[in-house]
């Protein structure tokens, strides 16, 4: 999944309107303009869309983080250079305050089952012998499962299969 995807997803579990996600990025002392915004939410094959950096993406889910947890004292987080599906389900994970069980049952209003084995890999440093790189599948499920429990009013059947 590109970044790009990954925001459109965001954006739509969340209700995000452009303003808010401008706030977002704010939160994590990024300035962004309407017309970035717009742009990175583009549709692929729109001839206005931009590819979303890494760098940038890291930023608006540190932003999430403030948003929705409340702002640490101190330094801010710097955003990653590199973001993997491992970094972005971590950061969910925190913005969203879930924990393995949370995950668990998210992936399964997708339809996904994994073992809290499986879960747990997820999130051990790469350099670890039980690491278990993230693959889109399971990001994509992780954000439909999300936008199952926290856009309730939808119908299911309408939810978009990538």
């Amino acid at each position: 999944m590109t970044n790009n995807d990954c925001l459109r997803r965001i954006r739509y579990i969340l209700d995000f309107g452009d303003s808010k996600m401008i706030d977002v990025f704010a939160q994590a002392d990024q300035i962004v303009t309407r017309e970035e915004v717009s742009a990175w939410l583009k549709k692929d094959d729109d001839e206005d869309y931009v590819a979303l950096r890494d760098t940038m993406f890291a930023t608006f889910l540190n932003g999430l983080i403030n948003d929705r947890r409340g702002k640490k004292d101190g330094a801010q987080p710097k955003p990653e250079k590199r973001l993997s599906n491992n970094i972005i389900v971590v950061k969910l994970k925190i913005a969203f305050n879930l924990q393995a069980d949370d995950i668990l049952s998210i992936l399964a209003l997708a339809d996904l089952q994994i073992s809290k084995h499986e879960l747990s890999a997820l999130f051990r440093r790469p350099d670890h012998k039980h690491y278990r790189t993230c693959k889109d599948q399971i990001l994509r499920n992780f954000l439909k499962g999300l936008q199952l429990k926290y856009r309730k009013e939808i119908d299911p059947d309408e939810v978009e299969e990538s």
